[in-house]
Parts: C-alpha cells; sequence; structure tokens
C-alpha cells in the first residue's frame, strides 16, 4: 500500500516565499504544502483552516497553541516553530495530544540591524523628509538628533542587547544598560556603564532601546511613570515584545509629546487592524514586526524545518522543544 501523503501549512507566509525560499525536495512524494498568505483572525478560523494538516510550520510567536486548539487539530502530529524558544505553544497539550514539537535555529543579526534602521530613521527623519522630497514639498523640515555623545539606554543586556551596544560604542554613544539581573561585570564585559535602576536609565538616556524576553517580570515594565521619568527630547524604540510597554500610555506619551518620539516593530494586535491607533500616532515609526524577517534568516528557518520534518518521518525528531 501507497504511504499516505502528509499535509503541512505553512503559516503567515505573507510574503509568498516559505515554498520557494529553501529546497523542500527531501520531502517529495511524502509531504505536500500549503501556504497561507493571510493570517487567521481567531482560533475558529485556525481550527478550520488546518482540521486537515499533520504538520504545521510556524513562524516565531504569532499563532498561539494553546490546549483548546490542540483539542480541535486531531491530525496533527507535527508542530515546528522558527526559533528555538516560543512562549506560545503549551507544551503540555501537545504532549497530551501526541504532538511533536520542534524548533529551529534562529539569528540574533536581523533585530540589531533593525533597532539601528529604526534608531536611525527615527533619529533623522527619514520617513517624513523622504515623503517630502516625493511630494515636492518644502527642501528640509526637521532637524535630526545627534547619536554621537548621547546616552544610549538598554533595557536588556542579553544576547542583542549586547551587539546593540557595539554599535552605539562606534557611534561614540555613552552606553548604559539595566536589567534585574544584570551585574556590574556582565556590563562592563560588553563595554557599558550598569544602571543601577530602571528609573535611573530612563531619566538619563537620550535614546532608550528595549531587549528583554516578554514574561510576567517584564510586562507592563515601561508604564506611564516609567514613560514620564523620560527627557522630553527622549527616543524609545522597542524591537522586543509590545507587551513590556504600556501601549495606552504609549499612545499617550506621543499624543502628548511628553518623549520625542518611538520606533517599533512589535504591537499588542498582530497583524494591525486597519483602525488601530498605532497606524496613526504621531511622532511614531511602526514596521510590521520585521525583526526577524531577512533572506538568510528565513533560509535557516524553513531549510531547518525541512530537516526537522524528514528527522520526524524517519522516527528520530530533532531540535524537541516539547
Amino acid at each position: 500500500m501507497t504511504p499516505r501523503v502528509l499535509r503541512c501549512a505553512l503559516l503567515d507566509d505573507f510574503q509568498d516565499v516559505a515554498s520557494g525560499i529553501v529546497d523542500w525536495s527531501p520531502l517529495a512524494g511524502r509531504v505536500s504544502l500549503t501556504a497561507f498568505r493571510e493570517h487567521a483572525g481567531s482560533e475558529d478560523e485556525l481550527a478550520a483552516d488546518l482540521a486537515d494538516f499533520d504538520i504545521v510550520v510556524t513562524l516565531r510567536e504569532r499563532v498561539p497553541f494553546p490546549a483548546s486548539l490542540f483539542a480541535r487539530l486531531p491530525k496533527l502530529r507535527l508542530l515546528i516553530a522558527s526559533g528555538m524558544r516560543n512562549s506560545v505553544i503549551d507544551y503540555a497539550a501537545a504532549r497530551a495530544h501526541g504532538v511533536t514539537v520542534c524548533g529551529t535555529a534562529s539569528s540574533s543579526t536581523p533585530p540589531v540591524e533593525l533597532t539601528w534602521a529604526l534608531l536611525l530613521g527615527l533619529a533623522r527623519g527619514l520617513v517624513r523628509e523622504n515623503t517630502a522630497l516625493r511630494e515636492g514639498r518644502p527642501w528640509q523640515s526637521t532637524v535630526g538628533a545627534d547619536l554621537h555623545g548621547r546616552v544610549l539606554g538598554l533595557l536588556g543586556l542579553g544576547k542583542i542587547g549586547s551587539r546593540v551596544a557595539e554599535v552605539g560604542r562606534a557611534f561614540g554613544m555613552d552606553v548604559v544598560a539595566w536589567s534585574r539581573n544584570l551585574t556590574d561585570e556582565r556590563a562592563a564585559a560588553a563595554g557599558v556603564r550598569r544602571a543601577a535602576t530602571k528609573e535611573e536609565l530612563l531619566g538619563g538616556s537620550d535614546f532608550v532601546s528595549i531587549h528583554l524576553a516578554s514574561n510576567e517580570g517584564t510586562r507592563g515594565l515601561v508604564g506611564a511613570a516609567e514613560l514620564a521619568l523620560m527627557k522630553p527630547g527622549t527616543y524609545l524604540v522597542n524591537t522586543s515584545r509590545a507587551a513590556i510597554v504600556d501601549q495606552d500610555a504609549l499612545l499617550a506619551a506621543l499624543t502628548g509629546g511628553t518623549i520625542a518620539g518611538a520606533a517599533v516593530d512589535v504591537f499588542d494586535i498582530e497583524p494591525l487592524p486597519a483602525d488601530h491607533p498605532m497606524r496613526t500616532a504621531p511622532r511614531l515609526l511602526a514596521t510590521p514586526h520585521l525583526g526577524y524577517v531577512s533572506r538568510d534568516n528565513y533560509r535557516r528557518y524553513y531549510g531547518e524545518a525541512v530537516e526537522d520534518i524528514v528527522a520526524f518521518l524517519a522516527g528520530e525528531p530533532i531540535r524537541r522543544l516539547d
């Protein structure tokens, strides 16, 4: 009897690149691919879309897989998440429903580079100036903020934060960092100063960039009180997780002009609804969660997804997260 061809769903393939950016031929005759270019807006939609799939490849933490969803996907046997850490998958529920969960490698380079693209674009008003030039509006309308000699405050000095610090020092910035577990020794090893408190960092920085994981200890870490500590000329950059910054407080600070501006790549709802206030907030440079979206990273994600599937079919799963 010819073995049944398994069905594999590729979620949130917005750019329509997943099936062509790597070689899927090792799965030929054994697995068929279906790419979903639109994001499922609810668990009901997702359950209906995935009801007949044996394998699902999901990008980062955009799609939650709670126990309730696993219960509605009786055919699912393999879930692959890009990256080796995922906070929106219920691993216990996956085990209970016989679903193997595997991951892939993920590079920290793309989010580091995007952080600096956003910080520079914000400081020099690049989007506003580019738009004005294209639309024939008056020549020069902004005065850019300098980086050299200014204080760059980093909330978080892990893998990404440390590399952001390196670039900041190359620009001649005075880099200071804070997190609950940061020590003077770790800060010195990264070539930065350790702020004694979060409040000290926020009040003394000209640019603040967030590089913390989202967990119970960091959710809402930057709220109205913290934003009020920042100088009127300070810029905030968040390429980490939206939940770390109180979104209503940020919108109020931007609208009221109590900070110079913000650049964000992450939102409380993704994709962002068309009528979401973040789409029209003043003093905001926003991108649609592009931090991990680069050719090399996508080749890594999907290339290792192929490896994960091949290993699973052989009965020897690799890079297990469960």
